[in-house]
């Protein structure tokens, strides 16, 4: 074990957290990356990585992208809005500089599989963790385990009923009522002129904010039956969102479900945990446990 050594990459669209841990869990060397060109931000991970000799390297990277080991475009970035990174291939560059196993997953699931191993999600077996910033996003755990389907969870795009009087159009372009065209960072820039982290808790947006995620945890809650929800990314870095968020969850699921979980929606609907790093360290789980 301890001579063991497992990569850890938390591939963002604007940065990438790489560390390398031991086979104790501890943190020997971390780094961060800027997201720019894939030949060269890789060759910088790679140069990273390179320092010891990787028993497996987990990666939770930025979407859409192939997350089926069995697929001949695994780890590889599909159609992407980050036109320069599509096509390029997580596994097959990795695989071939590091020579170990290499085990790719979404950001969020990562982000998920963080919480459900040392975070908020750790004390259930069926919880989901959703990301809300410039994208939104969210990874579900079933079983303690990842849910994977015919790709990856796309529930930042789940279609919602417009607020009244809200005549926004939204940001996304493939949807105009899509959770993360209406209420994600972007749109709020958008709506108000000014990003998140410089509006006041009493600015109008905000409510609007958290009807639509309030509208959308609802769903999340009837479809999947989570045990506990995790919400987290920079939007939700504004701690007065998580008191609307519930109390405007209660109006929309108006009584219909009665479990003890459900009986206090301070410890249902959470703050992510873990200092921020549930990404890194889901991939560092994605490197010791391959699912």
């Amino acid at each position: 074990m301890e001579n063991e050594y497992y990569g850890a990459l938390e591939a963002g669209g604007t940065k990438m957290v790489a560390a390398i841990y031991d086979g104790n869990g501890n943190v020997v060397e971390r780094t961060v990356v800027k997201t720019e060109k894939p030949e060269k931000t890789a060759e910088e991970l790679i140069r990273f990585f390179e320092k010891k000799k990787l028993t497996a390297l987990g990666i939770g990277s930025f979407g859409p992208v192939d997350i089926h080991p069995d697929s001949e475009n695994y780890g590889r970035i599909l159609r992407s809005p980050k036109t320069e990174w599509q096509g390029f291939s997580f596994y097959e560059t990795f695989h071939e500089a590091l020579s170990c196993p290499v085990v790719i997953d979404t950001d969020v699931n990562a982000a998920a599989l963080g919480e459900a191993r040392y975070g908020a999600l750790k004390d259930v077996k069926n919880g989901l963790y959703l990301t809300v910033g410039t994208g939104v996003g969210a990874g579900i755990i079933v079983n303690g385990q990842l849910l994977h389907g015919m790709l990856h969870s796309e529930a930042g795009h789940i279609l919602l009923s417009k607020v009244p009087g809200d005549d926004f159009p939204g940001c996304c372009k493939y949807h105009t009522n899509c959770l993360e065209g209406l209420a994600g960072g972007p749109a709020i820039l958008a709506r108000t002129g000014l990003e998140g982290a410089k509006l006041t808790p009493d600015h109008p947006v905000w409510d609007i904010v958290a009807s639509y995620l309030a509208q959308a945890l609802a769903d999340y809650c009837m479809v999947l039956s989570p045990e506990r929800m995790v919400l987290g990314g920079g939007v939700m870095k504004q701690e007065h969102l998580f008191p609307r968020i519930r109390e405007k969850f209660a109006a929309e699921l108006g009584g219909y479900l009665t479990t003890p979980a459900l009986s206090n929606l301070e410890t249902y609907i959470v703050p992510s945990s873990v200092g921020g790093d549930q990404g890194i360290l889901g991939a560092y789980c994605l490197a010791r446990e391959p699912v």
